[in-house]
């Protein structure tokens, strides 16, 4: 895949959208199904959360520059809601800066490529339920409100 993103006239949030788009247009080619800004149990949300057919749940925390990942650490919070956790950039970020033990997606808006895997950790039975429902519950409700404007799926 040729991943290329020119950043230099683009604003940090318009490469966030950029990477985000990439990221989700790689699970859908993958069979994942995601969902965007997915809000977990403990109050944060993830930019990106996919489910895989085998119901493992995939995080995603998309950084525009190295100041977004130097200024958010927030994503070790995630941890505990996944089964594997990735950093999407884009092709011209410092790698080196990004932890090992997560997983890396290079990306852009036409698209994405895993670089490194995330080490696994099976989340629990118990959370797993509960986190599968409510990305279910948050993807059910956005699709009612496209259908109707209310989010009450009446046509």
């Amino acid at each position: 895949m040729n991943l290329h993103l020119n950043t230099a006239n683009l604003a940090r949030s318009e490469v966030t959208d950029a990477l985000t788009r990439g990221v989700c247009r790689l699970f859908r080619d993958m069979g994942f199904a995601s969902i965007l800004e997915f809000k977990l149990p403990n109050g944060r949300r993830a930019d990106v959360a996919a489910l895989d057919r085998r119901g493992r749940l995939f995080i995603v925390e998309v950084k525009s520059c190295q100041a977004d990942f130097d200024s958010d650490m927030k994503w070790s919070e995630y941890l505990g809601y996944c089964d594997a956790f990735y950093f999407a950039v884009d092709p011209n970020f410092p790698h080196n800066f990004l932890p090992s033990s997560q997983g890396l997606i290079i990306a852009d808006a036409y698209g994405g490529a895993i670089m490194r895997n995330a080490e696994e950790h099976p989340i629990g039975a118990a959370r797993r339920k509960a986190v599968t429902l409510r990305f279910a519950r948050q993807a059910a409700q956005r699709a009612a409100a496209l259908g109707d404007g209310a989010g009450l799926g009446r046509h």
